[in-house]
């Protein structure tokens, strides 16, 4: 394998200053200085990555915003939505619930969800770092369309 080193002067190391952590978080970079010696240098991001992230964020934000309709409209639990919205996915919270993958699937769907033990409901609400009552009511994702 073969690497290929790019030098880059202080003064090329991008700034784009629409990233998504506008200019709060930087990353650190080696750069050449006048001297050609290498220097530290605080890049704030630079455009590829910024779309790169943008389209990213985009895909998980339609994912949330497609688990809330299902959700809603009863097509599926709230495990799905708040599995959605805490960016995790299936064997996961099957790892931190202390079940199996096919077990969380079907308590995606409301019939199995609406049967669960106050246990399993807690067990899920710390997996999503909420409580029971947040994990069971719905009302405030409906609430979240209408505004």
């Amino acid at each position: 394998m073969s690497y290929t080193i790019i030098h880059m002067q202080q003064d090329e190391v991008p700034q784009d200053k629409k990233n998504l952590n506008e200019g709060k978080l930087a990353k650190l970079y080696y750069a050449t200085d006048a001297k050609g010696h290498y220097t530290k240098v605080n890049s704030i991001g630079w455009e590829p990555e910024t779309v790169a992230m943008e389209q990213a964020w985009d895909v998980v934000h339609a994912e949330v915003e497609t688990a809330r309709q299902k959700v809603i409209t009863g097509k599926a639990s709230p495990v799905l939505y708040y599995l959605k919205k805490n960016i995790m996915n299936v064997p996961m919270v099957a790892g931190y619930v202390g079940t199996f993958s096919f077990i969380v699937r079907l308590h995606m769907r409301p019939y199995f969800f609406n049967k669960l033990s106050r246990k399993t409901l807690e067990k899920y609400a710390y997996t999503f770092r909420i409580s029971v009552e947040e994990l069971l009511d719905i009302e405030p994702l409906k609430k979240k369309h209408e505004s």
